[in-house]
């Protein structure tokens, strides 16, 4: 598909100036948005949006990385709505019979032509434009599982000038009610299945958001549902004309403290994930279908699962609460050619694929934690396959260093995507030799831009992405991941942070104080590991061990809880009281995981 300067906005108009308010926030007259990188896109341009509460809380420019845009594949114009180029763009140049979504609902097949998904699309962006008054640059909080209507919220939102806030449907009340007053949130659609921990946040009390004030259903059929509403609407909705640089995503991911950090994305953000990886590395094109098992709250499931077959003019297959034999089945029904999961489903998958149709798998993605090289070579054998290994991050949007299935050296995860430039440095930024271990830095035309938050310093640093990996580089530029640099706990596939996990245990009346660290496990690369100091008096045994877990599972998403609890006498600490996070991480490395 063309990056040049053929139209990308079809019918585009500009954004409603009105109403004179922003959601009971006063509007600010659109300032001129800052000038973008890139030969292409010297033009200073003006913001869309009518709520500025997104770009007033970008770092200040001199905290932000270097980014890199005088690149053929990045030629994008001043003004750019990436969801009109990811769905208009294709019906407009007559593409609209093809498939974009599909999915199988009680044993049938079902689907979406770009063009039925364009007149859904539309018709959400009349509603939230039209009956819930919102505009340009209000943030939406999505709820949902992956299926179709969790996609088209998400490209009505973006296409209306608004600001996407997806988020995983694990999460309970206490994490959403994070995100909602970060990003001072106060519409959500959320799947009608989904609602109940929404509904608390909702009601006074310790939970309580209070910007949140309403929530449209979807997958529903009441008088109050989303679909109830789109009922009424005409077919056909203007892409709101955003910038190029305006923000179009807040994706929020954990650090090690638990507080969530959101990462602010521009639309020509979308476009260059979409541009890159799956070009040169997947080499993928419009007749491939795929499929996975990433949350579109993930900005990994985000482009695996649909920008990226949208993108291509490809199809993308949607399924909940998939298994590793219930993905194998869904590939060969639906004759999937590309998948993306973690290497914990590939290890699963690897044993059963044998008894599974794959005859139209071309090929594998896994990203999210470490690929061991036994479950590399486990898939290969069981299906002839060579996964194509990637790492990436949510302040990166997507997969920065990859190479094609089977080209990289064996431990290697592969070369620096085509567009990505890194280098492995010290504490001082000063880059190592080939062969040496220390932090990986990164520079592309994605890059970190936190939402009003001081850790900015921290992840960028002399213009330079510090995602917090340790890697050592070969003389052929291929790299080597060797751990993560902080406390996050990487588990089949999650970021889960540990001083979170150790804030819901502390909730419990049985316990003192506890610390919680990452333990090697063969299926899942890590799990959470929690050692546990009880109150004097309190029975230590499996019952008490069962009630924390199920304590946890209750406070937080589930899959955070800790899958082994080791009940200690006292925590290592240093003389001040500090949690000696490193004194537990030997003992989880340790038979039996003690000292």
């Amino acid at each position: 598909m063309s990056q040049t300067s053929s139209p990308i906005l079809p019918g585009a108009a500009p954004c409603p100036a009105e109403p004179p308010h922003a959601r009971g926030r006063p509007a600010r007259d659109a300032e001129p948005a800052r000038p973008t990188e890139g030969n292409a896109m010297q033009d200073e341009t003006r913001t869309a949006h009518v709520d500025t509460f997104a770009r007033d809380r970008l770092p200040p420019r001199g905290q932000w990385p270097e980014f890199l845009l005088d690149n053929e594949d990045l030629r994008y114009p001043a003004r750019l709505n990436c969801a009109a180029e990811l769905l208009d763009a294709h019906v407009a140049a007559g593409r609209g019979d093809r498939v974009a979504i599909r999915w199988f609902e009680d044993g049938t097949a079902r689907a979406l032509s770009y063009a039925e998904l364009q007149g859904r699309v539309d018709r959400i962006a009349r509603v939230l434009t039209e009956d819930l008054g919102l505009v340009p640059g209000n943030r939406v909080l999505l709820r949902g599982a992956n299926n179709a209507m969790m996609a088209a919220c998400w490209l009505a939102v973006v296409k209306a000038g608004l600001i996407a806030v997806a988020t995983m449907p694990l999460l309970r009340a206490r994490e959403l009610k994070q995100v909602i007053d970060k990003a001072q949130i106060d519409t959500a659609l959320c799947d009608a299945r989904l609602r109940e921990e929404l509904d608390i946040v909702m009601r006074p009390g310790e939970l309580h958001g209070p910007t949140l004030a309403r929530v449209l259903d979807f997958n529903g059929s009441g008088p109050g549902s989303l679909e109830h509403a789109m009922a009424g609407k005409p077919a056909g909705f203007a892409a709101c004309d955003t910038a190029a640089d305006d923000v179009c995503l807040i994706a929020f991911t954990s650090g090690t403290t638990g507080s969530p950090k959101g990462t602010l994305h521009f639309h020509r953000d979308v476009l260059a994930m979409c541009d890159l990886f799956p070009r040169h590395v997947l080499k993928a094109g419009p007749d491939d279908v795929f499929c996975g098992t990433p949350p579109l709250a993930f900005t990994f499931g985000l482009g695996g699962l649909l920008c990226f077959p949208l993108r291509l003019g490809a199809s993308t297959v949607l399924a909940e609460k998939l298994t590793p034999e219930a993905l194998l089945r869904l590939i060969g029904q639906a004759g999937a050619s590309i998948v993306f999961t973690a290497p914990t489903f590939y290890r699963q998958m690897a044993a059963l694929a044998p008894g599974f149709e794959l005859l139209s798998l071309r090929k594998a993605v896994s990203a999210g934690e470490a690929l061991p090289d036994a479950t590399r070579r486990a898939w290969k054998d069981a299906t002839g396959i060579d996964i194509t290994d990637g790492i990436g991050a949510t302040e990166m949007m997507h997969i920065f260093i990859s190479s094609p299935g089977g080209e990289a050296p064996r431990g290697a995860i592969g070369r620096v995507v085509p567009g990505y430039v890194a280098r492995i440095v010290d504490e001082r930024m000063q880059p190592l030799a080939p062969g040496e271990i220390g932090r990986l830095a990164v520079q592309g035309p994605t890059g970190c831009r936190y939402l009003d938050d001081p850790r900015q310093q921290n992840y960028v640093q002399q213009g330079w992405n510090l995602p917090g990996d340790m890697f050592t580089v070969d003389e052929a530029g291929y790299y080597y991941y060797q751990a993560r640099s902080d406390d996050m706990i990487v588990s089949a596939g999650y970021n889960i942070a540990g001083p979170e996990v150790e804030s819901a245990l502390m909730t419990h009346p049985a316990v003192a104080e506890c610390g919680v660290v990452g333990a090697p496990d063969e299926e899942r690369g890590q799990i959470v590991k929690a050692y546990v100091v009880p109150k004097p008096g309190v029975e230590a045994g499996e019952a008490l061990k069962q009630e924390l877990q199920a304590h946890v599972k209750a406070a937080i998403a589930p899959y955070k809880y800790p899958r082994a609890i080791e009940f200690v006498a006292s925590l290592p600490r240093t003389e001040t009281g500090k949690l000696q996070r490193f004194r537990l991480r030997q003992m989880a490395q340790q038979p039996g995981g003690a000292a």
